[in-house]
């Protein structure tokens, strides 16, 4: 009869800790699903720095209201018919819209009647979650460097399942040294003597412990090798406050225009001064109410003015006599978008052969004040992109000496992009 007791008591402890794992294990699923949703988050990013970041930001008043947490604040339908089309929202007599609206002064937001909502529900998701921006430090010459973040919320859950298994294992060898004898110890684990007694002893915990040490240190050493010259998100900060909105957006100024290398040379090339000087020779400041977010930091037209001055610095040249003096200086821009030595990358080949648009690589350009780097420029992004864009080559010469190669290859003479990609990943990847 003992033996029976001493067995249902080994049940019942076995059944009341498998619960405890049970529960904590659910808990980290709903969790991790929890956490952060990648797929929304990049979307909503994305259709957030397109559509709403030159009026919006997450953390405080820009020329709207922060976005950060307005989920929090409105109920999700007003906030969809609001961003569909607040006018019509207003219109109705909705009193939440028409208080809005003249808190603001009058200010009429765009409508975005276009968007489903899905993706809506995806940017109203980001400015939930967020995406904090990368720590900068100084680097060499200067130069902002941005850190890597770590992913916090894995090290809370591993740290988390680390705990709660020491405490069902201690348990558990308490449980089983009163069973065979032992004195009861007061409280519900015993002594930390006794447990880490119990650990020392138990072989299979070493097995166990080193397993998880070896599979921890693998995923963490993999992440971090893969993370390395991945500098998505860069955005150093510039010597001269450039907004590519202010040219590129409501100036309309043509990629090319500056960049005008990258049709017929593989770099794209820094514009110089001089082209800068085109139009600042005549322009000298800025339209009054032009706002600038650089660096954390709104500039208006007086800062702005004085970042014009930069270029006349630069180019030697006296606004009041209106010549150039030769007393010149370089502007020392700092390199934002930077590939391996080993990828031999030109811009001819996409622009003008191909017709990729500058967007699909460095993004929404015309939007922002502060340029960053917008794609990983891994090499997976790059095989991705030939695989899905199928450019006919045909009779153009910068293909002509592996133009045989392909048509052997694939008994065709229509030659694609995707074609290409693959035999040039093949000299690599056999």
């Amino acid at each position: 009869m003992n033996s029976v007791g001493i067995h249902k008591r080994h049940i019942s402890v076995l059944l009341k800790n498998f619960t405890v794992l049970l529960f904590f294990s659910v808990s980290l699923s709903v969790f991790a699903q929890d956490a952060v949703d990648k797929t929304r988050q990049k979307e909503g990013r994305k259709l957030y720095k397109n559509l709403c970041a030159s009026c919006h930001k997450l953390d405080r008043k820009l020329i709207g209201p922060a976005l950060g947490g307005v989920t929090e604040r409105r109920e999700n339908d007003w906030l969809i018919a609001w961003i569909k089309n607040n006018a019509a929202l207003r219109a109705s007599g909705d009193r939440d819209a028409i208080a809005v609206f003249n808190e603001y002064n009058g200010s009429v937001m765009s409508a975005f009647p276009q968007l489903s909502d899905t993706q809506i529900n995806d940017i109203l998701y980001y400015t939930t979650v967020g995406d904090p921006k990368p720590v900068s430090t100084p680097g060499p010459d200067g130069q902002i460097i941005a850190d890597k973040e770590s992913p916090g919320w894995l090290l809370y859950i591993l740290a988390a399942i680390i705990v709660c298994s020491f405490l069902v294992i201690a348990s558990l060898l308490k449980t089983i040294s009163e069973l065979k004898g032992a004195p009861k110890t007061p409280g519900p684990l015993g002594t930390l003597k006794e447990v880490w007694v119990g650990v020392q002893q138990n072989t299979f915990l070493h097995v166990v412990g080193t397993i998880f040490l070896l599979l921890v240190g693998a995923y963490v050493g993999f992440g971090t090798l893969f993370s390395i010259g991945v500098d998505q998100g860069y955005q150093p900060v510039q010597p001269i406050a450039f907004s590519h909105k202010i040219h590129a957006g409501e100036n309309k100024i043509d990629c090319q225009y500056c960049h005008s290398s990258a049709k017929h040379s593989k770099h794209s090339g820094i514009p110089s001064v001089n082209v800068c000087m085109n139009c600042h020779m005549n322009i000298n400041e800025v339209a009054e109410g032009t706002e600038v977010e650089y660096n954390d930091i709104i500039l208006r037209k007086k800062e702005l003015d004085q970042e014009i001055q930069k270029i006349y610095t630069a180019a030697g040249w006296d606004a009041e006599n209106l010549k150039y003096t030769g007393d010149t200086k370089p502007i020392k821009w700092i390199r934002l978008h930077n590939l391996p030595d080993h990828v031999n990358f030109v811009h001819a080949q996409h622009v003008t052969v191909a017709g990729v648009d500058c967007k699909q690589c460095h993004g929404p350009v015309d939007t922002m004040d502060e340029m960053y780097q917008y794609s990983p420029l891994t090499m997976g992004w790059c095989i991705d992109c030939h695989r899905e864009t199928n450019v006919d080559l045909k009779g153009n010469p910068y293909y002509e000496k592996i133009h045989k190669q392909l048509a052997e290859k694939y008994g065709t003479k229509d030659v694609t992009i995707a074609q290409l990609g693959g035999i040039e990943c093949g000299k690599c990847h056999h």
